[in-house]
């Protein structure tokens, strides 16, 4: 599932590419993936112009000039990609298609995902329980120690939940785990306060890095994009069940957490 460094590469690309450019026309393939009939989703869209790009935790906003918004959630299994000529399509299906002159911005994989059509206030409505983001300029280290310290349970299930803490997943609450040493299954109220400004301090790494680096998902934006899935081979532990260790050889480890997989370092990270 894209997470906060996917998103926020998706938000920069998009910034580039299609802001104050007429939609010209919408395809929808799939009712399911919208949330209003698709004559008012077309008759809506075409014309109108995307003036600014938000994201906020797993989420992208795309601003209207009119005032409206379209909300968009990836979900599991989610991509997005800009496709220049016709012939550029990508092989999978999409499920909806908007046009900005030459250019195609292909929403695929919205099996769970959507993109709905929503006013200011609907939209506002939509994100309110989301918890805030560590990538926040409001958000720092003393804040971020008082949030933690208000909950309870392991350490993995905390950075996923969104109401915690926005934008974080499984891929990078493992990352960030393992950066700071702390095992994923460790009690967050059992960690000290040095502890958990460690962990601030990784997670900030970590996001800043995987943002910077493309984020993990595979398949590029476009045709000419070199940037997008370059943080995967950087990964320490995600998915690496069974690779050594970079800090110190021991094989990485999987554990299954609240239905969640958790990967980690049986020595260098601990429950303190």
């Amino acid at each position: 599932m894209p997470e906060l460094p996917e998103m926020e590469n998706y938000r920069r690309k998009l910034s580039d590419r299609i802001l104050n450019i007429p939609i010209s026309k919408v395809i929808v393939n799939r009712e399911k993936s919208i949330n209003v009939h698709p004559d008012e989703f077309q008759a809506t869209l075409i014309g109108a112009k995307v003036i600014f790009v938000e994201r906020r935790g797993k989420h992208l906003i795309f601003h209207l000039n009119d005032g409206r918004r379209l909300l968009l959630h990836l979900m599991l299994g989610g991509l997005l990609y800009m496709a220049k000529e016709e012939e550029e399509r990508p092989s999978r299906s999409t499920q909806i298609e908007i046009f900005f002159g030459d250019r195609i911005l292909c929403f695929i994989g919205l099996r769970l995902g959507y993109l709905h059509l929503l006013t200011a206030k609907e939209t506002e409505k939509a994100l309110r329980d989301l918890g805030p983001e560590l990538m926040d300029r409001r958000m720092t280290k003393e804040r971020f120690v008082r949030l933690l310290g208000t909950r309870r349970g392991a350490l993995k299930s905390l950075l996923v939940n969104q109401h915690a803490v926005a934008g974080i997943g499984n891929c990078y609450a493992d990352e960030i785990a393992f950066d700071a040493g702390i095992h994923p299954s460790a009690k967050v109220q059992h960690l000290s306060e040095v502890s958990l400004e460690r962990l601030y301090d990784s997670a900030v790494k970590v996001l800043e890095e995987a943002t910077e680096g493309g984020g993990y998902m595979e398949m590029p934006f476009s045709t000419d994009d070199r940037l997008t899935g370059g943080y995967d081979d950087q990964c320490k532990v995600y998915d690496r069940e069974g690779e050594a260790c970079v800090r110190c050889g021991t094989a990485i480890a999987r554990i299954e957490q609240s239905g969640r997989k958790a990967f980690y370092c049986p020595s260098c990270q601990h429950e303190e």
